[in-house]
């Protein structure tokens, strides 16, 4: 049974508590037949694809826009993304990756887009009519992304599009592309802009596979003619924007490693409560009690980061870059020592491939590279620490 008790916690308020528990009693029923039929985890295309049109026929997807464009509330509320994401984790990774990409993906339009895009886009989004994609990362530049050379180059009409992009979710799925391309030198000389994915001269270079099976994919532009109205934002914001969209958006990972951990031990405790051993049940033994102790207090610990960030990023209206990277860097490391002792009282189950635990060990470890990897974001936390320490703005 879930432990709902973390909802009583300052950081939520009644609406918080009541989205969690519809969108729980939703997924036990709705994803099942999505998530376990044949070949699911196979044709991870057409499984995402029917997962983003379940969550927007439902109105899941409504809590990734502002409420003028079909969204559920004023503005994104992190707490209600991360419980979102938390929620569909504990259920299915690739539910949440469904989610997570369709918020992420127009997150950049949500909060720096113009009122022409919002129209334009949104409302498909929240639908579940057209997939959103991040187009930010390419091979020399992922943690970096200051040395991205994908460029944006004026033209009478617009801009043309040429580079490349890598390790993009939804790369070969998606609809339409949040790009981060040059315009200029240096952090000031990127530009943000949507580009739709039947345009002339792009191309899915490549289909990635990864141990956590989902769309992703290298991504080509060559001359793609785009508007000058699909530009998010002004010339040389897109840093500013990207970092922006990942403030809001960061914590929410923390929340999806959250979701995997709950599961990994409510697996482990059903595990540890009916296996046999010497004569009594393996939670009877010292050493698998220490482990549940372990586990249970890496998760209260690791939901006490991600909701603080949270609650500030909401109550606050303000920059969660240090309390966002904690959360992020922190779940996911105790959610990946979580599953491994999850795993671990699994025995022989635990390393067999179609177990529970099994799958979860794939999926977290992705997430403590996707979204900022757990090593970026010390530099991020030591930065804002230093900044603090010397009397500047954190």
């Amino acid at each position: 049974m879930a432990d709902r008790s973390f909802l009583d916690w300052p950081f939520f308020d009644g609406r918080h508590k009541s989205l969690a528990e519809r969108l729980d009693d939703w997924a036990a029923a709705e994803l099942p037949p999505i998530v376990d039929a044949p070949g699911a985890h196979e044709n991870v295309d057409e499984t995402c694809r029917a997962l983003v049109r379940a969550l927007g026929r439902d109105g899941w997807l409504r809590y990734c826009a502002p409420q003028e464009f079909g969204g559920a509330l004023k503005t994104l509320d992190v707490r209600s993304l991360s419980l979102i994401r938390e929620t569909l984790a504990r259920r299915s990774a690739l539910a949440d990756f469904a989610f997570a990409m369709q918020g992420l993906g127009s997150g950049a339009i949500s909060a720096f887009g113009s009122e022409a895009l919002k129209k334009k886009y949104l409302p498909a989004v929240v639908a579940g009519e057209k997939i959103a994609a991040f187009a930010l990362s390419e091979e020399n530049a992922g943690s970096d992304v200051a040395a991205m050379t994908t460029s944006l180059r004026r033209t009478p009409d617009g801009y043309a599009v040429n580079g490349e992009k890598t390790w993009i979710s939804n790369g070969g799925i998606a609809d339409f592309y949040t790009l981060f391309a040059r315009t200029g030198e240096g952090t000031k000389g990127v530009t943000a802009i949507v580009v739709d994915a039947d345009i002339e001269g792009f191309s899915v270079a490549e289909r990635i596979d990864v141990i956590a099976p989902h769309p992703l994919g290298r991504l080509r532009f060559k001359d793609c003619a785009v508007p000058t109205d699909r530009r998010i934002g002004a010339e040389g914001e897109g840093l500013k924007i990207a970092l922006g969209t990942l403030d809001i958006f960061r914590t929410t990972g923390g929340a999806a490693a959250l979701g995997f951990a709950r599961r990994a031990l409510e697996e482990a405790t059903k595990r540890a409560t009916t296996r046999q051993m010497f004569g009594a049940t393996l939670a009877d033994q010292p050493i698998a009690q220490s482990l549940l102790a372990e586990m249970a207090l890496d998760i209260d610990a690791a939901a006490l980061l991600v909701y603080r960030a949270a609650w500030t990023k909401d109550a606050k209206n303000a920059r969660v870059t240090r309390e966002a990277a904690m959360a992020k860097l922190f779940a996911t490391d105790r959610a990946q020592s979580v599953i491994d002792k999850a795993l671990q009282l699994h025995g022989g189950l635990g390393v067999k491939k179609g177990s529970k635990v099994e799958e979860l060990y794939r999926d977290i470890r992705a997430l403590r590279i996707y979204e900022g990897a757990s090593e970026v974001q010390k530099i991020v936390i030591a930065r804002q620490h230093l900044q603090t320490f010397m009397g500047g703005e954190a």
